[in-house]
């Protein structure tokens, strides 16, 4: 096996997880499958990026993550909490147009360059045996692992965790209960906007070369993570995203062997691995299974 591509496809993987998780958890508070989730990625990006030569990188990051978690905040307050009894694909569909709409002004602002966030870190490498490794990839999974362990362990102990749960498990019996399910809803399209910056962070890190528009795209790549994973599995984000860093990373890495499909094959590969999980289990690897009484 080809460590320096498996490593590349655990980093990847990693920041996939985050961008997944953001959809995990609007999805299990609100049962909002939020497609403005990659706009929220460059949002918090452009941000540090804008903000880091007055800030410093770590203050700009600060400033990066709560934009991009008070964007989240007025998606959910202004234009999702009004229809939030509307079918499921209406509130999707919202989602698109916020996407559109948000994308297009970030893009507007960033132009043609490829603005610099000012990692400290910037090109650095380490030696692993044989392999040179960025700095930038190693702190991504480091980062991913301790931010999901902590959901985790705040999904099974913490109030916030039970009531989202209960909440996921049935709405009604959650809001008669007396949870206040508008406040656990806006919780989480909080804390999901902060996780998409901090992934918008490690993306435009080193090998790559700073923010360019095409971030949002590149962040969309966590969909099918998501999916794959369930869209009401924490443990399945993290799964998620590892396959898809793992298969886009192989499958770029063997382009060559691989040209018979087709160039840009590991920018799609994601999104195929995704149509064939779904063909054999609709629900995704870890996702719970509806059963509906005939």
């Amino acid at each position: 096996m080809n460590l320096e591509l498996l490593i590349t496809g655990l980093s990847l993987g990693a920041v996939y997880a985050l961008v997944a998780l953001g959809f995990v958890i609007v999805f299990k508070a609100s049962e909002v499958l939020n497609f403005a989730h990659g706009s929220l990625v460059v949002a918090g990006a452009y941000v540090t990026a804008r903000t880091h030569e007055a800030l410093g990188f770590f203050g700009a990051v600060v400033a990066g993550i709560i934009a991009a978690a008070l964007a989240a905040l007025i998606i959910e307050r202004v234009l999702v909490r009004p229809i939030r009894n509307a079918p499921v694909i209406s509130l999707a569909i919202m989602t698109i147009g916020v996407e559109v709409v948000m994308n297009t002004e970030l893009v507007r602002q960033m132009g043609v360059e490829i603005l610099p966030l000012g990692h400290p870190w910037g090109a650095a490498t380490f030696a692993l045996g044989d392999m040179v490794v960025p700095v930038n990839r190693a702190m991504a999974i480091v980062t991913a692992v301790v931010i999901i362990g902590i959901f985790l362990l705040a999904f099974r102990f913490s109030s916030w965790g039970v009531s989202m749960r209960a909440a996921a498990e049935d709405r009604e019996t959650a809001e008669l209960v007396g949870l206040k399910l508008g406040r656990i809803s806006m919780v989480s399209w909080i804390i999901a906007g902060a996780l998409a910056a901090v992934a918008g962070i490690f993306l435009t890190g080193a090998p790559t070369p700073g923010l360019a528009p095409s971030l949002a795209v590149i962040a969309m790549r966590a969909f099918p993570a998501a999916i794959i994973g369930g869209l009401d599995s924490v443990a399945g984000a993290l799964a998620g995203g590892m396959i898809i860093g793992l298969v886009e990373a192989f499958a770029v890495g063997y382009q060559s062997e691989l040209s018979f499909l087709g160039r840009g094959i590991g920018e799609v590969m994601p999104f195929i691995v995704m149509i064939i999980v779904l063909i054999v289990r609709p629900q995704g690897l870890f996702g719970r299974k509806e059963f509906v009484r005939a």
